[in-house]
């Protein structure tokens, strides 16, 4: 072999040799550029979770959004968006004012005791009853419950006084009253099934759509509102109230004895 061929042969070699050292040093290059190109995205992609998880975190649940909502009042109801609620005889006198939490287990207890008691009043012309529905046990455990029956009473109210009176006495019932840490209520489907215990709601098709597209929502609202806000004193329930005041130093009435001597002082003052 001559020295050319040598030459050339070793040339060719060092060629080959530079060229294969390129093609690695490309693709080390493109895998460095992927690798950093994929870490953005990734980077991009965390950031916009947060970024996503951040306003989900601060966006309004809808019990808050519905505040700011037109209110659509019940049937039988007045005043600014149909929070006075005054059922009885328009030969009555007075008017006895009752604070109540749907969720609450003393309204409940006083339905069971003196319910029977309180409406034959009401029907004799003893005395109005005007209807205050809070939702404050909603704040202790981030509950929907309370709010969410509340607006299934307006759906009831919508339909009649008598209807409202009958599915608040179901809702408060020994059967259907859940326990203070269970949030039943927030169910629409067990409200329906209790209102199906009411006959001027039972299958009644109009009253459970309201219930389930939250009809009367914005209202419930604005009538714990009305809780919230009132000039009465009265911070729990159930709590009584007329002419102003709050009956029985605003200690619940849980047997018949106490409400119609406490109601009967208050007539007649």
């Amino acid at each position: 072999m001559s020295k050319r061929n040598s030459a050339a042969a070793k040339t060719a070699a060092r060629e080959r040799l530079r060229a294969e050292r390129e093609r690695q040093a490309k693709r080390a290059k493109a895998k460095r550029q992927i690798i950093v190109a994929c870490s953005v995205v990734a980077v991009l992609a965390a950031a916009g979770g947060i970024g996503y998880a951040v306003v989900q975190a601060n966006k309004p649940t809808h019990w808050e959004a519905v505040k700011s909502d037109k209110v659509v009042a019940p049937a039988n109801t007045t005043g600014k968006n149909g929070t006075t609620v005054v059922i009885g005889e328009a030969s009555a006198k007075k008017t006895l004012k009752v604070y109540e939490d749907p969720r609450c287990p003393v309204c409940a207890q006083f339905e069971q005791t003196v319910g029977s008691t309180f409406k034959k009043d009401l029907a004799d012309g003893k005395f109005k009853f005007q209807y205050v529905g809070a939702t404050f046990i909603d704040n202790k455990d981030n509950g929907e419950g309370s709010k969410n029956a509340l607006s299934a009473l307006g759906a009831a109210l919508n339909v009649s006084d008598d209807a409202f009176m009958a599915y608040k006495t179901a809702l408060y019932s020994t059967k259907w009253h859940p326990d203070e840490t269970t949030d039943k209520f927030k169910d629409d489907s067990y409200l329906i099934k209790v209102a199906q215990t009411v006959p001027a709601l039972k299958d009644n098709t109009k009253f459970q759509n309201a219930v389930k597209n939250g009809t009367y929502d914005a209202w419930a609202m604005a009538m714990s509102k009305q809780f919230d806000d009132n000039k009465d004193g009265v911070t729990g329930t159930p709590g009584f109230v007329m002419d102003g005041k709050q009956l029985n130093g605003g200690t619940p009435l849980l047997t018949v004895a106490d409400f119609t001597k406490v109601v009967d002082a208050a007539l007649k003052a």
